[in-house]
């Protein structure tokens, strides 16, 4: 059968029709003037995101997420979630859980490093227990450090709805990269 034979076999309505057409435009910061202008421990680039100083990662403004808390070990996002994020299902797509609990948990550990460490995710493990769509309200995904290492670090997080219903919950291993600044 073909494409159009399809279509007229089950009847759709025009799927590509001028009013189902939707449009986004995202803005963001070039990261590379941001890192350069970071002289500053993790704590303080957090806080510093946190509070509007420094620009979020293009990421964040991509997915519309946010930080929200900022504690020693502790990161929150927050996200409102929109049509943009959605599968074809009508519920969140789960990358949109993965990028936000990558974030928070790697934010976490940044909370515990000094100026010029940083980590990377070698694994992410995500388990989903109930679905997100755009009627969850303001989601939140809670990010925590188990164990920081001088090579390998320990999160674990959570993402939640508007409800405070338990949603996602994930673990992941950050391996550490970079070197410690030497204060002058």
């Amino acid at each position: 059968m073909t494409t159009g034979s399809a279509r007229r076999a089950l009847e759709l309505p025009d799927l590509f029709a001028p009013h189902l057409r939707r449009e986004r435009v995202v803005d963001w910061q070039a990261p590379g003037p941001a890192r350069a202008a970071m002289p500053m421990s993790g704590m303080e680039a957090m806080q510093a995101i946190r509070d509007g100083i420094l620009p979020p990662p293009p990421m964040a403004k991509l997915i519309g997420f946010r930080m929200a808390t900022v504690e020693p070990g502790r990161i929150v996002m927050e996200l409102d979630a929109e049509e943009s994020l959605e599968n074809t299902i009508g519920l969140l797509h789960g990358a949109t859980a993965a990028a936000l609990l990558d974030t928070a948990m790697g934010c976490a550990i940044s909370t515990m490093l000094p100026a010029g460490q940083a980590s990377v995710t070698p694994d992410l493990k995500l388990t989903y227990l109930r679905p997100l769509s755009v009627k969850s309200g303001t989601i939140q995904a809670d990010g925590r450090l188990i164990k920081l290492g001088r090579q390998t670090s320990y999160t674990e997080g959570s993402v939640r709805d508007g409800a405070g219903n338990l949603a996602v919950h994930a673990t992941a291993t950050f391996s550490m990269i970079g070197e410690v600044q030497k204060s002058k």
